[in-house]
């Protein structure tokens, strides 16, 4: 559905977007995950025709984002962050401009309205004022109008900021029951709302892709956390020569604590092996426990790839 090879996009001396390469089958549905100013919005504005790439190639459906955008806008229902709408039209009003806009068929506009609303559930504000909804409802209008053409693939940009709980699992429920009929690429930095909806999760970082995997890979696997009074680089450097150590990742300090996740080879338990090195430096240990890694690990895993 989607396939994108060293896609680069630039903003003058800034390099948004650095060399990517990534695929999504029809009927997945994806997690597109980053801190702050990773790229995400920008890669998913180039797929979605918005603005155009430095270099490389994107296409959706097999049709080129830069010579077939056309066809590419025709498989696409995208929503944005901020959603554009026309506060005083009413929603079955707008609905019905936005049908005849995306070229619904006059016979079946009437029922594919009926269809969206239903699907988003605001049938029920169908004569209401959009300028009146509750930001949540805006969102599902939204959502409403990116369905209404039937497209093959939704881009939904953070389709839950600024909802309030009952709406985020509303929100949730929608776009689950969706990825029955719809490939999905979804960006949120809400990682719980990856593992509840998503199948796959992609985290990009400067403009990086940094992981590529399915979630139920990336889901368990043990890591050991360590809060010692010592020195941070000098702890961290006896940490690394451990046998079975695969990698050490240092938090931020607590207290004056040298504070660090250390990942093991096969997900060995090298708690004994550390205190005693640890006891061995004569540094005093507040804390040593074995622990199972979460998403938040992965994602920050990949995002601090970026600075080392």
């Amino acid at each position: 559905m989607i396939q994108v090879d060293r896609l680069v996009k630039s903003f003058g001396s800034i390099v948004a977007v650095d060399r990517i390469s990534f695929e999504v089958s029809k009927g997945e549905i994806v997690g597109f995950l980053g801190p702050n100013g990773a790229g995400k919005t920008t890669t998913m504005r180039i797929l979605t025709c918005f603005i155009p790439a430095t270099s490389g190639q994107a296409k959706v459906g097999g049709f080129d984002v830069m010579t077939d955008s056309i066809e590419v806008r025709r498989r696409i229902g995208y929503l944005p962050e901020s959603v554009p709408l026309y506060g005083e039209m009413r929603v079955n009003e707008y609905l019905n401009y936005r049908a005849k806009l995306k070229g619904v068929p006059r016979a079946e506009r009437s029922s594919r309205i009926g269809y969206v609303m239903e699907r988003c559930r605001v049938d029920d504000r169908a004569r209401q004022l959009i300028g009146t909804l509750s930001k949540g409802y805006r969102q599902r209008v939204g959502l409403a109008d990116a369905m209404l053409h039937n497209p093959d693939l939704l881009i939904l940009d953070e389709p839950t900021v600024g909802l309030d709980p009952i709406q985020i699992r509303e929100t949730r429920k929608v776009i689950k029951e969706l990825g029955e009929q719809h490939t999905i690429l979804l960006s949120t930095h809400i990682l719980p709302e990856v593992e509840m909806v998503c199948e796959r999760v992609m985290i990009i970082a400067s403009g990086q892709i940094k992981l590529d995997d399915k979630l139920a890979n990336l889901r368990g696997g043990a890591v050991i956390h360590l809060e010692v009074r010592g020195p941070q680089q000098n702890v961290h450097n006896m940490l690394e020569t451990i046998d079975g150590v695969a990698g050490v990742d240092a938090r931020e300090p607590q207290d004056g604590l040298a504070v660090f996740d250390v990942r093991t080879k096969n997900d060995e338990d090298l708690r004994e092996k550390i205190s005693q090195r640890v006891a061995q430096n004569g540094w005093p240990i507040r804390q040593l426990d074995l622990r199972q890694r979460t998403l938040e690990d992965r994602f920050i895993e990949a995002a601090m790839k970026v600075e080392e």
